[in-house]
């Protein structure tokens, strides 16, 4: 099972570095990781999302609390969460196969962000199943790159993490 975990850390050098050895020395897999400032400067938010069984989840939290830089470790449980990732997929792309890349990118409320002479590059958002599913779609053309973010998620209504 795939967990999803919000870690609110002190905003310093060689944070990220102690938390993904954390999971590197235990062999536990980070399937993604995102990271950035929060509202405050002081204040990082790694989420991450890892893949184990409910041992395996409380035995990484309670290893994550025990880092000074982590000031607080969430589980983000799917159905109280909004969960998004970023793709760039960069397309082969000739006069035939445009109006056909440029239909699947409307269906998917993607966006073309540049149009090369063989090539176009598409931004798409959304949760993993969208982005494997353009993903997909645009084997057929070829992608020649493609680059994905880690999963970014937060709580829904009033609760703050």
């Amino acid at each position: 099972m795939k967990h999803t975990l919000a870690v609110l850390v002190e905003n310093r050098s060689g944070v990220l570095s102690r938390v993904s050895s954390l999971f590197s020395r235990r062999g536990y897999n980070i399937d993604s990781l995102a990271v950035g400032v929060t509202e405050d400067p002081t204040v990082s938010r790694i989420t991450i999302v890892v893949h184990g069984d409910d041992s395996v989840l409380e035995q990484v939290k309670k290893q994550l609390n025990k880092l000074v830089d982590v000031i607080k470790v969430s589980d983000l449980a799917s159905e109280d969460t909004v969960g998004r990732e970023l793709a760039l997929f960069k397309v082969s792309a000739d006069e035939n196969s445009r109006a056909e890349i440029m239909q699947i990118t409307d269906i998917f409320r993607a966006r073309i962000v540049d149009v090369g002479p063989k090539s176009v590059i598409v931004e798409v958002t959304g949760d993993e199943d969208k982005i494997l599913a353009i993903e997909n779609l645009f084997y057929k053309f070829g992608i020649k790159e493609m680059v994905r973010t880690g999963k970014i998620a937060i709580a829904r209504g009033s609760k703050k993490v």
